[in-house]
């Protein structure tokens, strides 16, 4: 493949023009979405980061709470302000994988790989969802970009802005770490790259990448560890088994977008034969994923694999797709259809789960439809300030953190919502004051949670009050339970942790 194509030779979706009018109204979409649909429980939690910046956290580094309180900066303390800067640079990730694709292969394989990656269901549709993958994506594919910018040009300064996104990824999420892994099996395995191992720009660029982790090991140091040992300690603690392997893969192909599963698989296909050959570019994209690939293969063996997980390898298979569909002949016109039909396959999904998760069409679905999580969530808030008015409550509190970050964005201009249990989660936030508890609060537990007995040893009064249902268009989705609790007479909040 040739990088000099001209963009009068594509058709007119793949070029330019035609990518900004697709991805430009797909981003519009996610936009109207973005700024009217509820949050999920993820990002309810995450909006108490941005308005609490630090160092690092307890689940994940504090990228994504860095970018929420830049948004929240500039919009408020809003959902949209939340989402605001995952739209902005998602469209900025999809300009990076253009640009990427181009230079390691041509204009038509960097048009039909902007196409496979929005038109996969997990972009397409969760590309507006404010949690740590959104950073993680985006720095993972501009740290291909910048690989793919240092083997056009062979400038071997490339290599400190190589460190510099890759130490952005690792205050994203810790499985960029993998991505280190891949590059540096590539350094090995390309006899062409070996020669890199010689410049100082790739040792300076990896001394910049441990110096933007910095704050997330100095946090860790402050803390025990308590990051490390809950993300680190996941794989293998459990016996092997087959139970999850198979929904983990059937997970991956379907949020990638079933079509382009398959085009990927053949693309891999392609560029395994170069890669053997030792081709830098198949080998560079190839390398990258495969730790990460192997490890979450491995957890699988385990345990569950979150479906979200492997978010950070759909640029580089979205690439792997476009290398086989733009290598096909002109009479391949089969693979060429169905190319064209994965994308409005995805398209239209993402469309129509968009404008559902603002008018939903049915609610049915009930807990099966994927926007549950959006649901009700106004309505819920309405009923617990009258219930809080009418019970001169002080507080709300809770022992899940989904719903303490609901109900935290629920009652933000009322009351405090606190929660009981996990309170590493909240380490970055002043405790309240424990007198706080002597006065009347109420508590707020899902039903099929309730652990409200538990509270009898913390509070003289322990009171049911109501049951709220949550529902969309008169279909029961969740039952919360309220109670008042008031006169504390023993520990309140569960001790933190120690390892």
């Amino acid at each position: 493949m040739t990088a000099d194509l001209k963009s009068e030779e594509l058709p007119f979706f793949l070029r330019p023009s035609g990518l900004i009018l697709i991805v430009g109204s797909l981003m519009a979409l996610k936009l109207f979405a973005a700024s009217n649909a509820h949050f999920v429980e993820d990002e309810a939690y995450y909006r108490i980061w941005g308005l609490n910046p630090a160092f690092s956290y307890y689940d994940h580094p504090p990228m994504i709470g860095w970018w929420i309180a830049t948004g929240q900066a500039f919009f408020g303390d809003t959902i949209f302000a939340v989402r605001a800067l995952v739209l902005l640079l998602g469209l900025v990730g999809s300009i990076a994988l253009w640009r990427t694709a181009s230079i390691l292969f041509d204009r038509r394989v960097a048009g039909w790989a902007v196409l496979f990656l929005n038109s996969s269901l997990l972009v397409g549709i969760g590309g507006m969802l404010a949690t740590p993958d959104a950073p993680s994506v985006f720095f993972w594919g501009l740290c291909l970009w910048t690989l793919a910018e240092l083997i056009h040009s062979r400038n071997a300064n490339w290599w400190l802005l190589v460190g510099l996104m890759a130490g952005l990824g690792l205050l994203s999420k810790y499985s960029v770490l993998f991505l280190g892994t891949g590059i540096v099996l590539w350094l090995l395995w390309v006899p062409e790259a070996r020669r890199c191992w010689s410049a100082w720009q790739l040792w300076a660029g990896g001394l910049i990448a441990v110096v933007c982790f910095l704050p997330v090991l100095y946090w860790n140091h402050l803390h025990e560890w308590m990051s490390f040992y809950k993300q680190f300690g996941r794989a293998g603690t459990s016996g092997f088994t087959s139970k999850y392997i198979f929904e983990f893969l059937g997970a991956t192909l379907g949020l990638l977008n079933p079509v382009i599963a398959v085009l990927t698989i053949l693309g891999c296909a392609q560029l395994i034969r170069t890669a053997r050959k030792r081709g830098s570019v198949a080998s560079l994209l190839l390398l990258t994923c495969l730790p990460f690939a192997l490890y979450l293969l491995y957890h699988s063996l385990h345990s569950r694999v979150q479906a979200n997980w492997p978010a950070p390898l759909f640029p580089a298979l979205a690439i792997m797709a476009a290398v086989f569909v733009a290598g096909l002949r002109p009479e391949q016109h089969f693979w060429n259809k169905f190319a064209v039909v994965g994308v409005l396959l995805g398209i239209v999904v993402a469309v129509l789960v968009q404008i559902h998760a603002v008018w939903p069409v049915t609610g049915q679905l009930a807990r099966k439809d994927p926007t549950f999580q959006l649901r009700g969530w106004p309505e819920i808030g309405m009923e617990l300030r009258e219930i809080a008015t009418a019970e001169n409550a002080e507080y709300v509190a809770t022992t899940s953190y989904g719903l303490n970050g609901q109900i935290d964005f629920l009652m933000k201009d009322d009351l405090p919502v606190i929660q009981l249990t996990e309170r590493i989660r909240y380490i970055m936030m002043p405790e309240p004051d424990m007198s706080l508890f002597d006065m009347p609060g109420l508590y707020v537990t899902e039903k099929r949670r309730n652990k409200a007995g538990e509270l009898q040893k913390s509070f003289e009064t322990v009171e049911e009050l109501a049951i709220l249902e949550r529902q969309v268009k008169g279909v029961p989705l969740e039952d919360l339970v309220v109670y008042k609790v008031q006169g504390r007479i023993g520990p309140v909040f569960e001790p933190i942790p120690s390892n």
